[in-house]
């Protein structure tokens, strides 16, 4: 599989990306992931919608939570043909009693902790720590991938105005 050195940073030190890296206009990678019953789900049950996809390393983390709550936030005010998506290595339960306290009600939550699908097949998953990094997909309809942001350092937010502009765009 292969290892990519010096695009992602933890803390400033360089991390081991390992998979490989998605580029706009690429189809997009099918992959399962677990939902917080255990259930795998097929990414292609999403493939009428427009896609935002993100990964991060743990909800239980500040930049995470901030993260997913302020996505929960746009959400509302997004078209119903958007399904926001958040994948870590969490544990489907964490994911779920998170979900709760936080009210967590328009993002949907999954995990690759089993199986590692969407964190090889995206090119996140760090070799060093099994997690994924912090990263933004957003992907059409047609399941072209139309923005990618690996955020260079995981412990800071994305450009959610870059991300949020490019998806009002598509909608």
């Amino acid at each position: 599989m292969k290892e990519t050195k010096n695009i992602v940073t933890m803390n400033g030190q360089s991390i081991t990306l390992v998979g490989n890296q998605i580029t706009v206009g690429s189809k997009s990678e099918k992959f399962n992931v677990l939902d917080d019953k255990l259930n795998i789900v097929d990414s292609s049950k999403f493939d009428k919608k427009i896609k935002v996809i993100a990964s991060v390393p743990s909800l239980d983390t500040p930049i995470c939570e901030l993260e997913i709550k302020r996505f929960n936030d746009e959400a509302a005010a997004l078209s119903k043909d958007v399904i926001i998506i958040f994948i870590s290595m969490d544990l489907p339960f964490a994911q779920a009693r998170f979900n709760k306290v936080n009210s967590i009600k328009k993002v949907k939550t999954y995990s690759d902790h089993k199986d590692i699908d969407f964190g090889l097949k995206y090119g996140v998953l760090i070799k060093e720590h099994r997690l994924l990094a912090r990263a933004i997909f957003i992907i059409d309809k047609e399941q072209t991938v139309q923005y990618v942001e690996y955020v260079d350092d995981i412990t800071h937010a994305p450009n959610y105005d870059a991300a949020l502009s490019k998806l009002r765009a598509m909608v």
